[in-house]
């Protein structure tokens, strides 16, 4: 007999399969011949007939016969009896050689019983496939099953058995168990597939809800974007938030959370109480300027002249600046360091933040930090709290509608800290390149691009400041004015700007240089100019007075005129006494403001050797007073016998004011040894530095400022600590004119220098 290989398909004893001649001849190596015996045998695997071997079948076979070729070349085989394969060989022609024989059926099943369930099985079917496009084909194979057994070959490829299942129904020996098992695998696939229908008929109507609903959307997007058009003054407040969210150009979680927000708004309501804090959060999130501005060629000839046109002077802080555009030219975008301005009120640091925007054409914006003690001042509050803002940062940057600003950080030095956060540390983010690319203010709570604003921030000191803030920056410190650039300030800026602010015509006043220059000196005190300001505000409308009472004569202001327009008389300005006296030596000091003299004075009285310090001096001035009689004791030892028999009382006036540095000390060392040697020290001689148990004089800050403080007060020499020579490139070269610059290294080249003599060298070896 012929072998017919079969796989994964139902074949029970009486069904009837139904196969196409090229199929036939394909599974059994020849052309089918009616009332030819066939053998179906069960693949244990999917493959080809030529690769089938022995061990590819299972043990459970059929007998079958072709029953008849229909003219549509279609081939019918019925199964009939099962065999049991006990012996099977593959001949070299490429057939089987078997040893088989029949397996016996259980007959318990009801053949009434078995038409009914037939039958019902049929009508599942057939109902199942009304409305289906195959519904009149099916109907026609149907009228052919006259068994369940053929029912369930036809409908094989459909169920969703496994092939060791449907192995199994062939295996079942009892005639109603193999029915059962049939049944109710066709019945199951039945509902599968009814369920699958079902679901596949909602999906496509789910999908065409989808696509109508898109459609319908965009229709309505294209009228509504007709009708703004039309009528733009009647556009509702969502529909403007909806078009300025799309159109904002702003990054994925900006635009994701801009959106839940405003399904938010739309959902609750114009009438909502949170309708007015989503509008509000809504409007800063699509007023922020989120695109990227274009690189702006820069011309340093432009830089230069803009920088020059605001300020006069500064001419190493100008060069630094200078650089750092040059940087921005060459990247052609944001780089360098952040720059942090320390200097004495009034020197420019704020001022010149504008000039520097004029430089780059970029918008200028700044944020004073004075004061500030909360940390929602920098990251903002969240948006859950009643009156919530957003920080100063962000809020900057709204309000200039650039996202590359110039932005000035004033006054970073004057930030506190509260239980309500560290402001300082917040601006650690703020101010850190490597992370200020994605800032989130707390109350807009998506990452904005901090990375192209050009951070500057100014400071009178740098003491208050945080060490991990200052490490941050990159220091720039801005010298007191000079006299010079003082009147050249007052000439060239705030004399203009004084007579245009109180409408002084040009050509009706006229101010002297000697008047200017005695404002200057007998008028204001102070390393800036804010003073000098107010001095010329205060002279124009008084000026004003007069141009008003005699319109026709065009008023001339010289120094002796000054005291008719001054609201105040000449200030006390600290000048080197005429005569000197032992014990009395001048010292330079630095104040935040600029630089200053001090008078140290020594006197011994009557006592037991006590020593007395006055002046409201820090530790740091105590420690240096304690130094200077240890040093005076070794290098006097004879005249140092009168301070175990006598008191000695150290001043540094002002009495009322504190003090505090290490810069005392070769002057506290000077005067006791002029008090002890009776030696005077000329007045006009000034110092500062300070000096160690072995004599040394070690280097001391803000050498410009003193210098130029001894220049105002008459010095005509000043002693230096000799490691502070590299600071005079910062000095003014009139200041330098001015003074005989003496640099040393240790009290005995102060001393001899003075006239003062000294009995006993200090060890310079430790």
């Amino acid at each position: 007999m012929s072998v017919m290989p079969l796989n994964n398909i139902i074949v029970l004893p009486g069904a009837k399969l139904w196969l196409q001649s090229n199929s036939y001849k394909e599974l059994t190596g020849k052309a089918p011949v009616t009332g030819e015996r066939v053998t179906l045998l069960m693949q244990k695997d999917e493959q080809p007939r030529r690769a089938l071997s022995a061990e590819s079948f299972h043990p459970i076979g059929l007998a079958g016969t072709v029953t008849g070729i229909n003219a549509g070349g279609f081939v019918c085989v019925e199964a009939q009896n099962r065999l049991n394969i006990e012996e099977i060989a593959l001949l070299r022609d490429g057939s089987f050689s078997m040893t088989v024989s029949r397996r016996a059926d259980i007959d318990d099943l009801d053949p009434a019983e078995a038409d009914r369930r037939l039958t019902g099985v049929k009508d599942r079917i057939l109902s199942f496939s009304r409305g289906k496009p195959w519904e009149e084909a099916l109907r026609g194979f149907a009228a052919h099953w006259d068994s369940l057994w053929t029912v369930g070959a036809a409908m094989s490829p459909y169920l969703s058995l496994s092939a060791d299942e449907r192995y199994a129904l062939l295996c079942e020996d009892s005639l109603s168990a193999r029915f059962d098992s049939l049944e109710r695998a066709l019945l199951e696939g039945l509902e599968m597939a009814d369920v699958q229908s079902a679901a596949q008929s909602h999906q496509q109507e789910d999908h065409e809800k989808l696509y109508r609903e898109s459609a319908i959307k965009k229709q309505i997007e294209y009228l509504q974007k007709e009708l703004d058009a039309m009528h733009p003054e009647n556009v509702s407040e969502v529909r403007r938030l909806e078009l300025k969210l799309e159109e904002a150009g702003m990054n994925d979680a900006a635009l994701k959370e801009g959106r839940k927000v405003l399904n938010r708004l739309k959902g609750e309501g114009a009438n909502s109480p949170e309708a007015g804090m989503l509008t509000d959060w809504l409007d800063l999130l699509t007023g922020l300027p989120w695109r990227k501005a274009e690189a702006r060629t820069i011309s340093m000839d432009e830089a230069r002249a803009a920088l020059n046109a605001g300020h006069s002077g500064l001419d190493r802080v100008k060069k630094r600046i200078l650089q750092q555009i040059a940087v921005m030219r060459l990247k052609g975008k944001q780089s360098g360091s952040i720059l942090c301005f320390v200097g004495a009120p009034g020197t420019g640091k704020t001022s010149i933040g504008e000039s520097i925007a004029r430089a780059l054409g970029r918008e200028y914006v700044r944020v004073s930090l004075g004061g500030v003690r909360d940390e929602a001042d920098i990251r903002g509050h969240r948006r859950t709290y009643i009156g919530a803002m957003p920080g100063r940062i962000i809020d900057g940057i709204h309000k200039c509608g650039a996202n590359n600003p110039v932005m000035v950080l004033d006054e970073v030095d004057k930030l506190s800290q509260s239980y309500n956060g560290d402001p300082a540390s917040a601006l650690l983010e703020v101010l850190d390149p490597e992370q200020n690319f994605s800032f989130t203010d707390h109350y807009l709570n998506v990452p904005f691009d901090l990375s192209d604003v050009l951070f500057i921030c100014t400071a009178n000191t740098l003491d208050t400041i945080p060490e991990p803030l200052l490490n941050r920056m990159e220091v720039i410190r801005f010298q007191g004015y000079t006299p010079i650039e003082k009147h050249a300030i007052a000439r060239e800026h705030l004399l203009p700007r004084a007579m245009a602010a109180v409408g002084i015509p040009e050509g009706t006043l006229t101010v002297t240089d000697g008047a200017i220059d005695a404002i200057i000196a007998d008028y204001t005190r102070e390393a800036g100019v804010r003073g000098l300001k107010k001095r010329m505000d205060q002279l124009c409308r008084s000026a004003a007075v007069s141009l008003v009472d005699d319109p026709g004569t065009p008023l001339v202001v010289t120094p002796e005129r000054l005291p008719e327009y001054m609201d105040m008389n000449p200030l006390h300005r600290k000048r080197v006494p005429e005569r000197a006296n032992p014990g009395i030596v001048t010292g330079l000091a630095w104040t935040p403001v600029g630089g200053d003299i001090l008078y140290i004075q020594t006197l011994l009285t009557r006592g037991s050797g006590r020593i007395t310090v006055t002046g409201q001096l820090g530790d740091v001035m105590k420690e240096s007073a304690q130094i200077a009689v240890s040093l005076a004791k070794a290098m006097l030892p004879e005249e140092a016998q009168a301070l175990s028999e006598s008191d000695l009382h150290i001043h540094v006036p002002d009495g009322a004011t504190p003090k505090d540095g290490p810069s005392a000390g070769i002057t506290l060392t000077t005067a006791l040894a002029s008090l002890l040697t009776g030696t005077p020290v000329p007045p006009d001689v000034a110092m500062t530095g300070e000096v160690s148990l072995r004599g040394d004089v070690n280097p001391i800050g803000g050498l410009p400022e003193k210098l130029m403080a001894a220049q105002r007060a008459g010095v005509k020499r000043v002693f230096i600590p000799r490691e502070n020579l590299d600071d005079l490139k910062e000095v003014a070269e009139e200041v330098k004119k001015a003074l005989e610059i003496t640099p040393v290294s240790t009290v005995e080249e102060v001393l001899p220098a003075l006239n003062i003599p000294v009995n006993s060298t200090m060890p310079r070896a430790m």
